[in-house]
């Protein structure tokens, strides 16, 4: 019997953190589902988030990837805004 949901945990850095008011979150997600999948429930939550759409990049449990990867149970999705610096 395949579950209905995974459980993943979300880490959101800078200017992303600010938008949601949080560093971290848990989420429960249809399996097979990807970053990109993730990051719309996260924009449909904090609209805010949606200027960083273009920007934005992804990590699967410390090492950057493809949005489009499939995610397995426990993963740990971090999104990065980008760095400026000077």
């Amino acid at each position: 019997m395949q579950t209905s949901t995974i459980k993943i945990r979300v880490l959101l850095f800078a200017t992303l953190r600010e938008a949601v008011g949080k560093n971290e979150l848990e989420l429960e997600v249809p399996p097979s589902s990807t970053p990109t999948e993730v990051w719309n429930h996260l924009v449909a939550a904090s609209p805010a988030l949606k200027d960083f759409d273009n920007t934005v990049m992804v990590a699967v449990n410390q090492e950057y990837v493809q949005p489009w990867v499939e995610l397995k149970p426990g993963d740990e999705v971090a999104f990065i805004p980008p760095i400026s610096g000077g």
